[in-house]
């Protein structure tokens, strides 16, 4: 594998799209400074995965876009690919060219390719990892990486020791693993905290939660039980509901069939009313056919007498024509005597007959007025009986009206204070619901109140909670940046103190010598002067130079001790060290006090530190003539003062030598083991006072933990509350559309119950009236009817008075009839006498013969007057026999008349009966329709209450009923659940979806707690693995390493030794790498002794190393032989040569020897202020065409 084309495009100095070409063999890029040769390195480093602007040398991600000149306008994007071989297949791809692009815009956005599908940054970093190219590996070799090689500090080389091991992906993924377990202890720690507050809400709230499920089932229960009672109240209501209506409808039934009845028994009273006036009208014709019939009667009586009269007129006739016969003879002279006898007597007779025609016809005209008046009175009397039988009736119906007015007023008063108990009942509900309404709304505005408030205090909360967690977030930030602070000086005096514990920067000879010491194998060793000395941090420069080598010298208790010392490091080879007997060391004494007075002295070197009294001596002898100054022109003016007689130091280490000398500069990189001790100390204390701090701030993110949580809790109360207020303004919402609707119709009934009332009580005063009008009606008619009774009576006696009368005035007629007729007949047979007795006295002198016919005619006259008379008696007998049946039918209509009105009684007497019945019925409906009104009265109540109580329509409570085994039972256990309930005291429903809530989120964070217990152990072990498989690794390849550098020095060097040496053979992972050599002919040395030629050879020795062991597919060298002598870079590029073979090299150089074992050579030049352009030239090709061998 190796490189085969680089594109770039608006990348630094690279406007236009350049692609540059390579082969596997070396290609070498020049071009003057500033041309952007560089530019290409940076672009390889950068498609790579780099993220540091400063190794990209800019000081924002943008700077890598191309910024424009004076004539190019800047670009918006830069984008580089990179097109790798991999026909070998390195890379775990299928396709046999890899190109892998990066294009970064300057809004921030980053893009990365790898053959045109779209990656992260991650998927580019592993398919670097481990092959030596990445921003982390070694295939791209600056003057950077060169100074990390020569870096003293062994610790900065060890990625590139690790990247050429091949342990990077592992430390990466160790160092990943690390990081997730750091988060997991975190994450542990935090949930174990949350545990904590959380176990001390679950048991509170799972009490609370089985008390609210306690309550809720016996509430359930009860709620099932008292809407099934309800119910079944509910059922028997209705039930008597319909039983009364249908006793109600049966009622009205029967009252409508009385009532018809009553109505048809009055009709029948009428009829039989109208019958017996019928029946007097038909008793009263036929009696007066009776009084006619007994007229023409006395006309045959008079008849009848008159013939009687003429018969036995006839006869004296006959026996006086015979007595006449008989004297005839004797009696002429006593005929004219006869003559004036009879004439005297006619006119006696005529007399009478006028007197008695007079006195008949007025007895006549008396009978006939008689007989009008007593057909009138007769009239009058059926009249005035009609009429008192319909006074009688009309009181009777008015009594019966009075009746059903008395039951209709009682109706009524019943109705009116059943209608007054409703309407005060109803006043009192609209009154109760009116309050429940302004109660409800009340409430309603209390809860939108509430919830308005309560919306307030969860803002309030809301900042509350935004600011605590903001809070613990900068809390936390701060605690893990402590943290941070903590590990780094942790990490910092862990190393120092492995340093000052292995005596790092000390020299051989002090390490041997303090090494034996502390095995006890020298005595009498107190340690190097650094290491028994304090010095103020201000001072910690000066007295290191004033010191100089002295801080290495060792202070021993006796010259034999220095002596013992001395020879344990001739006999190790261990180098060589000063020793400093306490016994033999004399101090120094400082006679200029003057100085002390000088500006800018600070003070003598041995008064600026701290030390044991027992190395007074020794610090004295050190340090007691040094004067320590504040800059360099106080020092000049204090050293001219006093004639340059002692040493004087600066604060930032300019020395003035006694005698005039001048030391100075920049300070040493062998400096620092004094500032190592005042760091130690330092960083002990800022370690104490970060420790402190990180405790304040772990209580801190632990209190603040709790105000989130808190706060978090007051929220999620707050908005439950408010979830709780919501649906309690919707309850009373709906609670008060129904109360504004209960509110209505109650309105509604009382207006109809009020309109009701007066209507009742216009009724009430109507049926007053009424009744009062009635019973003055009734007793009018009582009145009227006694009136008409009486005058009934009355008339009764006048009609009997005057049937008397005519029957009297008839009897005189009839007599009267009869002696008019006697008179007439005796008149005319009188006359007829007169006419006889004329003409007997005429014909006196008659023949015998002629008075015998005369006899002869009277005998047949009296036969004709007695068949006339029998005829007129048989007339008469049929008259009395008619009249007898007339009067056989007047008995009869009496006794129908007496029967009807028997009838009639009845009817009356059954009519009231009835009527009691109906006002029974009327009464009974009244009742009816009252227990009616009651049960829908209750029925509504039981509906109300269900609304009111539970908010369940009838509907939605059959739902909810449940069967019933007994009803007092269901009603005892109503009882006992009421107690029961009011014996669990305060409940919080709450509570349970709480405790449902919190005791999940245990639950999950227990189970959660589990699994990073479970993640914590699954990471140690996997970091144990990969650590051991780490240790393995490299310390099998740092030897394969180590053996290639020593042979590739050799090789560079033309001789001499190399080493790579562990600082810590214990611990290979964290440990520094030393790095050692002996150039030829010189003795050994470590890195920071050579020149700066030596070192970068060194560093690129150690470079070509690494390739021969991990070689990578191409390396890009920027200038890495810039510190050689031309000598050496010949062979640094022979050398480069020789690896051609098995790694691809691109070189920027401006050397000559690197150009010319070069093969292609790109030139970068910029003749266009700040855009780079490229000129290639194929080396190979130009010897070929040049015939260069």
């Amino acid at each position: 594998m190796y490189l085969k084309a680089l594109e770039i495009q608006g990348f630094k100095s690279f406007p236009d799209k350049t692609v540059l070409s390579f082969g596997e063999d070396v290609t070498a890029i020049v071009g003057p400074n500033g041309s952007g040769k560089s530019n290409i390195s940076d672009a390889i480093r950068w498609v790579m995965g780099e993220q540091s602007t400063k190794a990209l040398r800019g000081g924002k991600m943008e700077d890598v876009i191309f910024g424009g000149t004076a004539l190019r306008k800047q670009q918006g994007f830069a984008e580089v690919s990179l097109v790798l071989d991999n026909t070998d297949h390195i890379f775990p791809l299928e396709e046999s060219e890899v190109m892998v692009t990066r294009r970064y815009y300057r809004s921030g956005e980053s893009e990365y390719y790898i053959n045109r599908r779209s990656v992260r940054l991650k998927d580019v970093n592993e398919l670097f990892m481990d092959t030596g190219l990445g921003r982390e590996g070694y295939s791209i070799i600056g003057q950077g990486r060169i100074d990390e090689i020569l870096s003293v500090k062994s610790g900065d080389r060890r990625e590139i020791f690790e990247e050429a091991a091949g342990i990077s992906r592992f430390r990466h993924r160790k160092e990943e693993a690390e990081r997730k377990l750091d988060r997991t202890q975190e994450n542990l720690v935090r949930i174990t905290d949350k545990i904590d507050e959380l176990e001390l809400q679950v048991e509170p709230l799972r009490q609370q939660s089985e008390k609210a499920q306690k309550f809720l089932i016996l509430r359930d229960e009860l709620r099932g039980l008292e809407i099934s009672l309800w119910l079944e109240q509910l059922e028997q209501l209705r039930a008597g509901s319909l039983k009364t209506l249908s006793d109600y409808e049966n009622a009205l039934r029967q009252k409508g069939e009385v009532q018809h009845e009553v109505e048809a028994l009055y009709a029948a009273a009428e009829g039989y009313a109208a019958g017996m006036r019928d029946k007097d009208v038909e008793a009263e014709g036929v009696r007066f056919q009776m009084m006619q019939r007994e007229t023409d009667a006395n006309g045959l009586e008079n008849a009848v007498a008159v013939l009687k009269t003429n018969i036995q007129n006839n006869l004296e006739n006959r026996e006086r024509i015979q007595r006449e016969l008989e004297q005839q003879d004797g009696r002429a002279d006593s005929i004219s005597a006869q003559i004036g006898d009879r004439q005297d007597r006619l006119a006696r007779l005529e007399e009478d007959s006028a007197g008695l025609r007079r006195e008949l016809a007025e007895r006549q005209e008396e009978a006939a007025s008689a007989s009008r008046s007593a057909r009138d009175i007769a009239r009058e009397l059926e009249e005035l009986r009609r009429r008192e039988e319909t006074e009688n009736s009309s009181a009777a119906d008015a009594k019966a009206l009075i009746s059903a007015l008395a039951a209709a007023a009682q109706e009524v008063l019943d109705r009116d204070e059943t209608v007054r108990q409703e309407l005060a009942a109803g006043e009192e509900q609209l009154r109760e619901a009116e309050e429940a309404c302004r109660q409800a709304a009340r409430e309603l505005d209390q809860a939108r109140e509430d919830r308005d408030s309560l919306q307030n205090v969860i803002d309030g909360y809301a900042l509350r909670l935004e600011s605590r967690q903001r809070r613990a977030k900068e809390a936390e930030e701060r605690h893990v940046k402590l943290q941070m602070e903590d590990n780094e000086l942790r990490s910092r005096i862990r190393m120092l103190s492995e340093m000052e514990k292995m005596y790092e920067g000390y020299s051989k000879a002090v390490k041997l010598v303090m090494g034996e010491a502390k095995k006890g194998q020298l005595r009498g060793i107190h340690g190097p002067v650094a290491g028994l000395l304090q010095v103020p941090d201000a001072c910690t420069v000066a007295i290191e130079i004033a010191l100089g080598g002295a801080m290495q010298h060792i202070v021993v208790e006796r010259e034999e001790d220095g002596k013992a010392a001395i020879q344990y490091l001739k006999r190790r080879d261990g180098g060589r060290s000063t020793f400093l007997p306490l016994t033999s060391i004399r101090p120094s004494e400082f006679r200029d006090q003057g100085v002390r007075q000088e500006p800018g002295f600070v003070g003598l070197g041995s008064e600026l530190i701290r030390f044991d009294p027992r190395y007074e001596r020794i610090f004295s002898n050190l340090l007691g003539r040094t004067v320590v100054a504040e800059d360099m022109d106080r020092a000049i003016a204090i050293a001219r003062k006093y004639g340059h007689r002692f040493k004087i130091v600066t604060l930032d280490g300019q020395v003035l030598n006694p005698g005039g000398s001048m030391t100075g500069g920049s300070v040493s990189r062998s400096a620092g083991i004094l500032s190592r001790a005042n760091e130690l100390e330092r960083l002990a204390q800022q370690q104490a006072g970060v420790a402190g701090q990180l405790d304040q701030a772990a209580r801190v993110v632990e209190e603040t933990g709790r105000e989130v949580t808190a706060a978090a809790y007051e929220m999620e109360t707050a908005q439950a509350q408010q979830r709780r207020h919501e649906d309690d303004i919707l309850k009373l919402e709906e609670r008060l559309g129904h109360l504004d609707s209960q509110l209505s119709t109650l309105n509604r009934q009382r207006d109809a119950q009020r309109g009701e009332l007066e209507q009742l009580q216009d009724r009430s005063a109507q049926i007053e009236t009424d009744i009062g009008e009635a019973r003055a009606r009734v007793e009018a008619l009582e009145g009227t009817a006694a009136a008409l009774r009486a005058e009934a009576e009355g008339k009764a006696r006048g009609q009997s008075d005057a049937r008397e009368r005519a029957d009297a005035l008839n009897e005189a007629i009839t007599e009267m009839n009869v002696r008019l007729a006697a008179l007439e007949a005796e008149s005319q047979a009188v006359r007829r006498s007169m006419t006889e007795l004329e003409e007997l006295r005429r014909d006196l002198t008659g023949d015998r013969a002629e008075r015998e016919k005369m006899l002869s005619q009277f005998e047949e006259k009296n036969d004709g007057l007695e068949r006339e008379i029998a005829e007129k008696e048989r007339q008469l007998q049929t008259i009395r026999r008619e009249n007898g049946e007339r009067q056989q039918a007047i008995s009869r209509i009496n006794e129908e008349k007496l029967s009807l009105e028997a009838k009639r009684n009845q009817a009356d007497k059954d009519a009231r009966e009835k009527n009691s019945v109906l006002l029974n019925l009327e009464r009974e409906v009244s009742v009816l329709e009252q227990k009616k009104a009651a049960a829908a009265m209750e029925e509504k109540n039981l509906l109300d209450k269900l609304w009111e109580t539970y908010e369940l329509s009838h509907q939605a409570a059959m739902a909810q009923r449940v069967a019933l085994e007994s009803v007092p039972k269901a009603q005892r256990r109503v009882g006992e659940l009421k107690k029961s309930i009011s014996g669990l005291g305060n409940i919080n429903l709450d509570a349970i979806e709480e405790f449902r809530r919190v005791n999940e989120r245990y639950t999950y964070l227990t189970d959660q707690r589990d699994d990073v217990q479970k993640s914590k152990k699954e990471l140690e072990g996997i970091i144990g693995d990969i650590t051991e498989e780490m240790r393995s690794i490299f310390a099998k390849q740092f030897a394969v390493l180590n053996e290639a550098f020593q042979q590739t020095f050799a090789e560079l060097f033309g001789g001499g030794r190399a080493t790579l040496e562990l600082e810590d053979p214990n611990d290979i992972l964290n440990c520094g790498i030393e790095i050692k050599v002996q150039p030829p002919g010189k003795a050994l040395k470590v890195l920071s002794l050579l020149s700066g030629g030596e070192k970068a050879f060194v560093a690129i020795a150690l470079y070509f190393a690494i390739l021969k062991v991990r070689p990578t597919p191409f390396v890009v060298m920027d200038e890495i032989e810039a510190a050689l002598d031309d000598a050496n870079v010949v062979r640094f590029a022979h050398y480069m040569r020789q690896m051609a073979d098995k790694t691809q090299f691109i070189v920027i150089t401006h050397r000559r020897g690197t150009m010319e074992e070069a093969d292609v050579l790109y030139g970068v030049t910029m003749q266009e202020q700040g855009i780079s352009r490229m000129l290639t030239i194929n080396l190979n090709d130009v010897e070929k065409e040049l015939h260069i061998k």
